[in-house]
């Protein structure tokens, strides 16, 4: 009798990153200062949609950025690609 092998699923939850394979453990963190009716509106904004805060965050930047003028969108383009990556590396940052 041949045998059947199942494939096998990994335990725990998938990678969340914005883009396939990226780990959100992975992102540089942001901490920021916000009044408590806005941090209580992305709780509620996050439970309601079942989507992580970080998630809406980044919509909602992107949704700013889409009504800023041309000009703008360009200069901020060309700031973010001058920008250094932020990302370290993995050694570096278990000592």
């Amino acid at each position: 009798m041949a045998k059947v092998e199942k494939s096998r699923r990994r335990i725990g939850r998938p990678p969340a990153g914005a883009r396939e394979g990226e780990k959100v453990k992975d992102y540089p963190q942001l901490s920021i200062r916000v009044p408590g009716e806005v941090k209580a509106r992305l709780q509620a904004l996050s439970v309601v949609k079942a989507r992580p805060q970080w998630r809406i965050i980044t919509d909602a930047i992107d949704c700013y950025l889409r009504e800023r003028p041309v000009d703008e969108r360009k200069q901020i383009g060309e700031m973010v690609k001058r920008a250094p990556s932020r990302r370290p590396s993995r050694a570096a940052g278990k000592r």
